[in-house]
Parts: structure tokens; sequence; C-alpha cells
């Protein structure tokens, strides 16, 4: 069976030494070490999955999703936007990334 998401850990927003920008994430993915490996990844979905307390259309769970935008450093982590701001909360959760869209 084929899987069809990279596991990610997310490690913060985008900041300077004191201001944060929530606006960006930065996310650390499984097996990429270098800027040349994490290109293969620019442009490709992220969906952050948590679970909540209520139920809304039969499940508790839910999902932020983002994209990929550009390669962040020298050591493979990347920079993602999604559609609302990750809470603090999500420091240091997984992510999923998907190997969809593809640019082969």
């Amino acid at each position: 069976m084929t899987r069809l998401h990279v596991n990610g850990r997310i490690l913060g927003h985008k900041r300077a030494l004191r201001n944060s920008d929530p606006n960006t994430s930065i996310i650390g993915l499984e097996g990429v070490n270098n800027k040349e490996d994490c290109m293969f990844y620019l442009g490709k979905r992220v969906a952050w999955v948590y679970k909540a307390t209520k139920v809304v259309k039969g499940s508790k769970y839910r999902v932020i999703w983002g994209r990929i935008t550009r390669p962040h450093g020298n050591t493979g982590k990347v920079k993602a936007k999604f559609t609302s701001n990750l809470p603090v909360s999500s420091f240091g959760q997984t992510v999923r990334v998907m190997l969809y869209p593809s640019r082969i």
C-alpha cells in the first residue's frame, strides 16, 4: 500500500528576535535534511489534523489546510501558509504533507 503523505512537525511561526509573524509557519519534514531535497515539496498541500471537543457533522476531528511556499534556511525546513493561522498549541505537533499537486 502506498502512502500519499509525508509526516512533518510544526516548529513555530516565522519570527524575528522580538516579533512573531503568525501568517507563516515553519515546518520540519521527515527525511529532508538539505535545501535541494525540500525543493520537491514546494507547492504541496499540508494538513494539520486536530481533535476538538464538540461534534460537528458527525466528527470531532478538524483540519486546517495549508501550502508549502518556500524553503527556510539550508537544513531542509520549509515555510507554509495556512488558510487560518495555526494556534500556538500546534507547535511540536505533526502535520501531513500530501504528495500532490505533482510538478513532475
